[in-house]
């Protein structure tokens, strides 16, 4: 992609950026023995037929992430890639069960990618942003309200929470109970919904978890009601064209209704999701879209204003962004 306006990245899963000799070099540090031969065998294993087949190897290979250096190592990368890309501002995920559940401490998880985030906003080249934390919707609602126990106790400035994981089965309005204590304690909400399950999920999210953002919801042009309600209401969603394709929920970036959803009217943003699993960064997305959909430069730089606009940022760096400055 050819330098444009400054984006804000905001449908971003900090360990989906674990690429493979990452991986191997963890693991060859901390002595574990992973089921691949080599980087080539680890790669042909991302040939997924749904969300659920990602997700076995996403988790599979969170085992080298162990120590607070390993996470703020992780996150140091992507925001060097993401500046390359065009990202300014990145409102990243971050899922505390997943390891917590394997004995590492959400204060050397949530420390190593808040310290990363800290040290970037300091530098003329860096990304500013924040940490959202999503709960797992196949683990049990305790197991939700214990990660938000430990985050809040943890004392790590959190911007938000989020909701991701296994979609199918798994309603939002399960959670409505931990995401209302999660508004009470001041975090922003956002959910996926409308991925690979239906719009009522959408509505879900919206009307009782209090979503302020909708993450993927390319499902939602198949309910006009819910259609309406999201222009309305300028309800973001943040698509990510190369997972929607790699997951098999689209069969090509053309079949991705960007298109569709710019000429409706909807606060659409593009992202990259997990960029290592699915193969491209937001300048890959971008440049997807662009040469499926035949976007103008004028849409592009509306996609880089819807981006900044459906942000968490403070209205002084929104300002910025949208001037135009890093």
């Amino acid at each position: 992609m050819t330098a444009g306006p400054p984006f804000a990245e905001l449908h971003l899963h900090i360990e989906g950026t674990l690429e493979p000799e990452t991986i191997f070099a963890l693991a060859a540090q901390q002595g574990l023995q992973l089921p691949y031969r080599d980087v080539e065998d680890l790669a042909k294993r991302y040939d997924f037929t749904n969300l659920q087949s990602f997700l076995d190897l996403y988790y599979d290979n969170m085992a080298v992430l162990r120590t607070t250096e390993d996470f703020r190592t992780l996150t140091e990368a992507y925001l060097k890639r993401a500046w390359t890309a065009g990202v300014r501002h990145a409102e990243l995920f971050v899922d505390p069960q997943a390891h917590t559940s394997r004995g590492v401490s959400v204060g050397a998880v949530l420390g190593g990618v808040s310290a990363a985030l800290d040290a970037a906003a300091t530098e003329p080249d860096g990304v500013t942003g924040g940490i959202i934390v999503c709960v797992l919707r196949d683990q049990p609602l305790d197991s939700a309200q214990r990660m938000l126990d430990e985050v809040l106790a943890s004392g790590i400035d959190i911007l938000g929470i989020g909701l991701d994981s296994a979609e199918l089965g798994h309603p939002p309005g399960a959670f409505a109970p931990v995401f209302d204590r999660a508004a009470a304690s001041g975090l922003r909400r956002v959910a996926h919904a409308g991925e690979e399950g239906p719009p009522a999920f959408v509505w879900e999210a919206l009307d009782e978890l209090g979503v302020e953002r909708i993450d993927h919801g390319v499902r939602a042009l198949e309910d006009v009601a819910l259609l309406d309600r999201l222009v309305r209401d300028q309800v973001p969603l943040t698509v990510c064209p190369l997972s929607n394709v790699r997951l098999q929920v689209s069969p090509d970036v053309a079949a991705v209704p960007i298109r569709r959803m710019l000429d409706a009217g909807l606060l659409v943003t593009v992202n990259s999701d997990d960029p290592a699993y699915f193969g491209g960064y937001l300048d890959d997305n971008l440049d997807a879209v662009a040469a499926a959909h035949h976007l103008t430069e004028l849409e592009l730089a509306r996609l880089a204003r819807n981006s900044v606009n459906a942000s968490f940022a403070t209205e002084e760096r929104k300002r910025a962004l949208l001037r135009g400055d890093s």
